[in-house]
């Protein structure tokens, strides 16, 4: 770990020195930080605290809020629902991995996108949906879904 990240979670160490019962918040402010709970920050953090990494990685692993590997700055939600999946979403999918070199719940190595599919995105009515980052891409083909992943490349 290097030493800017290790001030970082200094700080949120001493936020939490001898607080009892507040291992969600201080994972949240890991998380914040840092981007993720990565093995390395738990055992970091858990050495500081005297609280056994075990314990927080315990935690970690039972809230779905939380990340072990850094996620990309856009996050990219396919709907995989009834509506999505009629209109092609599966198709859609598979354009969209080969295009970033990834599956679902994986990061390209550049930190770029994390795609990941989704039950469902309340956007019934423009299916197939692909959300980034808050953002509705609906009706879409597998090559407009392409031309949107392209677009955010070209802005970086």
């Amino acid at each position: 770990m290097d030493s800017q990240c290790a001030g970082r979670l200094d700080l949120i160490v001493e936020k939490y020195r001898g607080a009892r019962g507040a291992a969600i918040p201080l994972l949240a402010d890991v998380q914040r930080e840092v981007g993720c709970v990565s093995r390395e920050a738990l055992e970091y953090v858990g050495r500081r605290l005297s609280i056994p990494p075990a314990e927080l990685f315990g935690v970690a692993t039972f809230y779905a809020m939380f990340r072990f590997k850094p996620q990309g700055k856009y996050l990219v939600r396919l709907c995989r629902g009834t509506a999505c999946h009629v209109q092609g979403s599966a198709g859609l999918l598979q354009r969209v991995e080969r295009e970033l070199g990834i599956s679902d719940g994986e990061t390209t190595p550049d930190l770029l996108f994390t795609l990941q599919c989704v039950a469902c995105l309340g956007c019934c009515s423009l299916a197939p949906v692909m959300m980034v980052n808050g953002d509705v891409h609906g009706r879409l083909t597998p090559d407009a879904a392409v031309k949107v992943l392209n677009g955010l490349r070209e802005a970086n």
